[in-house]
């Protein structure tokens, strides 16, 4: 058996973590190549990246209830070779109604591989840590898909994007096939004839508050590159600007590692929405490249860093991974409606819309993080801060 936190089991779950949060990387150059390349508008760019986001939502729902009884690495291996099929067949259209049906088929197949890749992370030893090194992963994931994937797209055009995401589910879906680590005691430990109990009141909070941040997270990233065209910042400053994300995302997952003993996690989900609605504010209203750039740079760094934080807050208030077997629900849902919403409001308001749309969704999550207990040392603590 292939155990959690074993080297094997730690590398798969790494890979399916990057395959499955694929959105958290490549969500502006895929609504950027959706408008750029495909000529859609940014209601419709953003409207199948909801589709994907969504249907990857829906899967998580589905899914993360059941998750003790599930065959976790056929799902994995299923879901991501599902994705990478449905990606690969996107890469041959061009047609809305075609890529419509193609995002939602590789948003729920994804969504099901991360459900059971997420809810087995909360299950390891210590699972703040164990988050924290599969979004490292992400964070050298995102520069290699940035060197590769942009060039490319100059040289071959919008298919080459979603080439480019087949390739990754596939990757994902092998090295699941081999190596997908099962929780202590076999696939079907978790099974009693006893209901399991209502997950906690805090924990509900915690999801709603993931789900604003995803939701102001995506719903800015989604039309990062796309302002920055818009303001004339130029297309080579403009890609320096998604290459240093990238590079600043290999941080922020290990430093909430270092930091796990030492800072409180409500303290650091309370200061997260705030810090990201201001640099919403700089991204979608600055005129100057500057503020512009040092804004986008940090920006997903801050979702990274609370979320890890937020990971190992809810597995000590839930234990039982049925919770953050959920967290593509409470990332998607808001991600979901985030490219929707943001083309609908750039559509008829303009970019600086979304700022205020931030502020407001900030004041929200914050309430709900505010809800949390300062401490989790109760493994199924119900109690409200």
């Amino acid at each position: 058996m292939i155990k959690i936190d074993s080297p094997r089991g730690r590398l798969a779950l790494m890979v399916a973590h990057c395959a499955g949060m694929v959105d958290l990387v490549a969500l502006p150059l895929w609504v950027g190549t959706l408008m750029g390349h495909y000529r859609f508008d940014p209601q419709q760019a953003g409207g199948l990246a909801t589709l994907f986001l969504a249907a990857a939502v829906v899967a998580s729902v589905l899914l993360a209830p059941m998750f003790g009884r599930l065959p976790r690495r056929a799902i994995a291996v299923l879901g991501f070779g599902s994705s990478a099929v449905a990606f690969f067949m996107a890469s041959t259209l061009h047609d809305f109604a075609g890529m419509a049906l193609a995002h939602a088929v590789a948003g729920l197949a994804s969504g099901a591989a991360l459900s059971v890749t997420h809810g087995t992370i909360a299950r390891g030893g210590n699972p703040h840590r164990l988050f924290a090194i599969v979004g490292m992963a992400l964070g050298v994931f995102a520069v290699a898909f940035f060197a590769i994937v942009p060039p490319l797209l100059g040289k071959i055009g919008g298919p080459a994007l979603f080439q480019a995401f087949a390739t990754v589910m596939a990757v994902a879906a092998l090295v699941a096939l081999l190596a997908f680590p099962q929780v202590e005691g076999g696939e079907n430990a978790s099974r009693t004839n006893t209901p399991p109990a209502p997950l906690p009141k805090a924990v509900w909070f915690g999801i709603v508050g993931i789900a604003g941040m995803g939701l102001v997270q995506a719903m800015t990233f989604a039309f990062l590159e796309r302002v920055g065209h818009a303001r004339e910042f130029g297309t080579a400053a403009v890609t320096g600007v998604l290459v240093t994300l990238s590079i600043v995302n290999l941080f922020p997952a290990a430093l909430a590692a270092v930091l796990e003993k030492r800072w409180n996690a409500r303290s650091v989900m309370l200061t997260g929405p705030v810090l990201q609605a201001l640099l919403v504010a700089l991204i979608m209203q600055s005129t100057v490249f500057a503020p512009y750039a040092a804004a986008a740079a940090v920006f997903a760094a801050v979702m990274i860093f609370t979320h890890t934080f937020a990971f190992g807050l809810l597995a000590r208030l839930e234990p039982s991974g049925r919770a953050l077997a959920a967290t593509p629900a409470m990332m998607m849902t808001g991600a979901a409606i985030g490219p929707i919403l943001g083309g609908t409001l750039v559509k008829f308001f303009g970019y600086g819309s979304l700022a205020l749309a931030a502020a407001l969704i900030a004041v929200i999550a914050v309430f709900c993080f505010s809800r949390l207990p300062a401490q989790a040392s109760a493994r199924a603590e119900g109690a409200v801060a």
